[in-house]
């Protein structure tokens, strides 16, 4: 059944083909909206906004269109042409275009304001939810060359939006020559003849390319009658009864029900890819000269390709399973909180829906996104940009595979689950090409029986579970991005009740809030058994250089005493000074929100743990027994750093664990040499990256290929990989990080690559200038700001940063002949990284049945973190390890946590995070540990 019955039937609307396309009620179902100036909704069956559709056909649909623009420019237009995409509903497919274009630069239009950004250009959109849109290109030239403009949106029904694009921007800069692309031309012939008469006006050539045409006829009083149909089915929905309720999906190991009982099985992604959708073919294109005279364009030809499982021998898109069930309720909406209105009933055998003992938590994947890759369009998208991402891809979709299971088809194995059968990775309004791409990756990769692609939206739209209606249920929740137009409702069309295993919700990092957790994850909850959360960086431009804008004055770095207790020659702190702002949370509610994806780790501290006496005294042992091995391994590091990388290097330390050695270094080259080396310390966050701002003051004052950046240890290399990502997009830096002890084979500059107790590890602040771990918080730091930092001035008492510094140095001269003789050896060495704490890493991950090597932590350094800082799981400990591990041991009793000795470990322990952590889930007994 055609998905636009149920409102042509009511209305009296209906779609009239033009010749030689794909006929419209494939492309196209019908529904209604409460808007007072057009009250039908033409719903894509291949956009990927309202209905989940397969991430090849979306993408086939636009990247087609894109080569038939090519096409028609020829290369040399191609070359010059710029792709301009519509907000929201547009800008994935616009990117498509111009990815089917090729060498084409892509900008979005946007609703959402950005602080520092000019804008462009801007034009209403008379009929949508939301009119206002904005350019905001970080080029202010983008737009302003003469070569071909190409306008991407998903339908054209009046061509309004066309007109007052092309009438603000040619104002701005003329040129000869518009390529105007859409999935759908609906214009009446009124409004072709009404662009064909601006087209002469202008003295430009304006074409058309577009899947298909045709028109909608309408009654005279479709506005009133829909407006009335709308409220009557609201009005019906308020009064259903409770028992109309959605009920909660079966267990898994329920029996299947007939399919008579089954209901709706699946509002979306059973609608298949016509063979145009994969072939490129496109429906005529339709060319305005400036002489008003429409030029056709014969179709593309159609390249052959194999049926696939889900198309039919004639091509026709497959109606989807439910589309012979009976319909039930008029509409199902569902609010944030995960309660579902009264609407429709979904009775058992609907697959996917949340497990038996209700719905689990969010698991927030680390995308490791490319860094200076932007997250869409909206400030510009280059060719170049473009291959970043292709290259990263496979590592992301990677990523988000981990995250799900074992993939389709997978026999579960020990310590496994099986892969998800089907999965709908969930876009967020303008963000749809960044969740496209992911979802399409993970289609090819086979990540799931079958991989679906939607998006969130703003526009309010009625659901009416029929199956002749495009929107069969609707999940609504508070907009969680801070919009320009104030708070309000968001909407997610045919997901609820579709029968997903799991759910990706893709965000960028500005609308990564507590609105976002507390609204549409919630709201995704009930309704699937898995909900993912993937966070795309918010792309920010810097503001454009010009003659009369001066660049903003960095502040100078933090030194002691105002901040930290080290001298301020020892090191300058490239942070902001946090110390009035509250940030620190019990262990366990840190630990429950970092895992249920409501918090990143930095964006708080914990509770700083206060050792006991009998820590104390296990500290200064460890100190007096390893003193003289640690001023080897910091003579070695630095003597290697003098002879291969720079005579003169600027050491930058990454807060807070590289600090102490960043500062023994330091002595070391002035006790030997007399050099007095400049030192700095700045922040870098696992997963968001290094200070930008801070590398950009290094730049500003020292020769970037001087910088050397220093760390305390290697666990299983994710830092090390960190900074080497973050450092692309950053001339003359090198990425390569110098340790001291690099137990993980990650690195080719060390002082050892023994895992031993470090001493500084034991501690936190310290024994680290009484400097907090590094915060990284969108409310606390701006695109011009330091990452930040807390003093704690009232722990003075008990620190011992500038004791633990003397008691080594004190060693310099003793070690200094065999520092010599292992700097020989070293420089002669192979030194390769062979990564072989990663390997482990993931194999004890696996082994234990984690999943997720962020929560193994390899080391002794690490595992003294973990039990200082994270609700701690268990220990592996090496068989045998002596006194190296003393303070791990009493750690571990002080928490609850057992030890398990075991052979074959590559490091001399190894600190497991709870894998599962709710409060109540810390330690042995079973019991939260308070906060020391």
């Amino acid at each position: 059944m055609w998905s636009g019955t149920w409102v042509a039937e009511r209305l009296g609307v209906s779609l009239e083909d033009s010749e030689g396309g794909p006929r419209l009620t494939e492309l196209l179902g019908l529904a209604l909206r409460r808007n007072p100036k057009r009250a039908h909704l033409l719903v894509s069956q291949v956009l990927g906004k309202h209905v989940p559709q397969s991430p090849r056909t979306v993408y086939a649909a636009g990247y087609g269109l894109g080569e038939r623009v090519r096409a028609l420019l020829g290369e040399d237009g191609a070359a010059a042409a710029v792709v301009l995409g519509y907000a929201e509903t547009a800008t994935g497919l616009g990117h498509c275009v111009a990815d089917g274009l090729g060498s084409a630069p892509y900008l979005h239009s946007t609703r959402r304001p950005v602080p520092g950004v000019e804008p462009a250009g801007g034009f209403e959109e008379a009929h949508s939810h939301a009119t206002s849109h904005l350019l905001l290109p970080e080029d202010p030239q983008l737009l302003a060359g003469s070569g071909p403009l190409v306008l991407v949106d998903d339908e054209f029904s009046t061509g309004n939006t066309v007109l007052n694009t092309i009438r603000d921007l040619h104002a701005r800069h003329p040129r000869p020559h518009y390529v105007v692309v859409a999935l759908v031309d609906m214009r009446s012939p009124a409004d072709r003849d009404r662009l064909t008469a601006f087209a002469a006006e202008l003295g430009a050539r304006v074409d058309l390319i577009a899947l298909a045409s045709g028109t909608v006829s309408l009654p005279d009083d479709v506005l009133t009658k829909g407006q009335a149909l709308v409220e009557e089915h609201e009005a019906l929905t308020e009064a259903l009864p409770a028992a109309a309720q959605i009920q909660p999906a079966p267990p898994a190991d329920a029996e299947p029900a007939s399919p008579a009982e089954a209901g709706p099985v699946a509002p979306a992604g059973q609608i298949q890819p016509a063979p145009w959708a994969e072939s490129g073919a496109v429906a005529p294109a339709e060319g305005v000269t400036a002489a008003g005279q429409n030029q056709a364009a014969p179709w593309a030809e159609s390249r052959a390709v194999a049926p696939a499982e889900d198309v039919t021998a004639a091509g026709q898109i497959q109606p989807a399973p439910w589309a012979e069930s009976e319909p039930v309720a008029p509409a199902q909406d569902i609010s944030a909180a995960g309660q579902n209105q009264p609407l429709r009933r979904l009775r058992s055998g609907v697959r996917g829906g949340a497990p038996a003992d209700g719905p689990q938590p969010v698991t927030r994947v680390e995308l490791n996104w490319p860094s200076g890759v932007p997250d869409g369009g909206r400030h510009g998208f280059t060719p170049a940009h473009r291959a970043r991402l292709e290259a990263a891809l496979p590592e992301l979709a990677d990523r988000l595979t981990a995250a799900l299971g074992t993939g389709p088809g997978t026999e579960p194995g020990p310590g496994t689950e099986p892969g998800p059968g089907r999965i709908l990775v969930l876009g967020n309004e303008e963000l749809m090409y960044a969740p496209l791409r992911l979802a399409k990756a993970l289609e090819e990769a086979g990540a799931a029986r079958e991989v679906r692609f939607s998006t969130t939206t703003r526009s309010p739209v009625l659901a009416v579970d029929d199956p002749g209606y495009a929107i069969r249920t609707r999940l609504v929740f508070p907009a969680h991005d801070a919009p320009a137009d104030g708070p309000g409702d968001r909407y997610a069309y045919n997901v609820a009740g579709a029968g997903f295993d799991a759910v990706i919700a893709v965000v960028d990092s500005a609308g990564d809030t507590p609105e976002l957790h507390a609204g549409l994850l919630t709201a995704l909850a009930p309704h699937t058994g898995r909900v993912v959360l993937a966070v795309v960086p918010s792309y920010v431009p810097d503001p454009p250089a010009t003659p009369d804008r001066q660049e903003p004055i960095m502040p100078e770095p933090l030194r002691g005493p105002a901040f930290s207790s080290y001298a301020p020659e020892d090191v300058g702190w490239l942070l902001q000074d946090f110390s009035d702002v509250e940030l620190e949370a019990p262990t366990e509610e840190r630990e429950e929100a970092i895992q249920a994806g409501g918090a990143h780790y930095a964006e708080s501290l914990p509770v700083e743990y206060q050792p006991s006496p009998q820590y104390q005294e296990l500290y200064q042992s460890a100190l007096t027994a390893s003193a003289a091995r640690i001023a080897r391994a910091v003579g070695t590091v630095t003597e290697t750093v003098l002879a291969e990388r720079s005579p003169s290097p600027v050491l930058v330390s990454l807060a807070r664990a590289g600090t102490p050695v960043g500062v023994l270094m330091r002595r070391w080259a002035q006790t030997r040499y007399g050099l007095d080396l400049p030192h700095y310390a700045v922040s870098i966050v696992r997963g968001r990256g290094i200070d930008a701002n801070a590398l950009r003051w290094l730049a500003a004052h020292h020769d970037p290929a001087d910088v050397v950046f220093v760390d305390g240890w290697t666990g299983k290399g994710a830092i090390t990989r960190e900074l080497r990502d973050a450092l692309a997009e950053f001339e003359g830096f090198n990425p390569e990080i110098v340790v001291l002890a690099d137990p993980g084979s990650c690195v080719d500059t060390y002082g050892t690559r023994e895992d031993f107790l470090i001493p500084s590890a034991c501690l936190n602040s310290t024994v680290s200038g009484l400097i907090s771990r590094t915060v990284l918080r969108s409310d606390l730091v701006g695109p011009a700001d330091f990452h930040g930092a807390k003093f704690y001035r009232e722990l003075a008492g008990a620190d011992v940063s500038v004791a633990f510094v003397d008691t080594v140095a004190a060693h310099f001269d003793e070690v200094a002949d065999a520092v010599d003789e292992e700097v020989k050896e070293l420089l002669a060495a192979d030194r390769t990284p062979t990564w072989e704490g990663w390997a482990a890493v993931e194999r004890i991950s696996e082994e234990h049945g984690i999943h997720d090597v962020n929560l193994v932590k390899p080391g002794v350094g690490e595992t003294t973190r973990v039990l200082l800082r994270r609700v701690p799981w268990k220990i592996l400990a090496q068989r045998g390890a002596g006194p190296d591990l003393d303070h791990v041991r009493l750690l571990a009793e002080q928490r609850g946590v057992p030890v398990e000795e075991v052979d074959g470990l590559p490091y001399t322990c190894v600190g497991l995070i709870h894998p599962r952590f709710t409060r109540g889930a810390t330690g042995a007994d079973g019991k939260a540990v308070a906060s020391k």
